[in-house]
């Protein structure tokens, strides 16, 4: 298990890589990855080689605030 990343989690349908860094959980949301992508970052033997190798700096990523994960999901009436 890679010591820089704790998690990662992929839509498929949407081609968005999440990956949660660091003791803390630094999440980051990756657009437009390819599922060969996520598939190979999945498998990798170093999760963070591979990382800094085919995702850093080549897809369009935003940090995700903490308070996002807390905010209560909202239903349509």
């Amino acid at each position: 298990m890679s010591t820089a990343i704790r998690h990662i989690h992929y839509k498929p349908a949407d081609e968005e890589l999440s990956i949660w860094f660091g003791p803390e959980g630094r999440r980051y949301k990756y657009f437009g990855v390819p599922e060969f992508i996520y598939e190979a970052l999945r498998d990798a033997e170093s999760r963070g080689r591979f990382f800094n190798q085919a995702i850093r700096g080549k897809f369009e990523c935003r940090r995700v605030d903490p308070a996002e994960k807390r905010r209560p999901l909202r239903w349509a009436s």
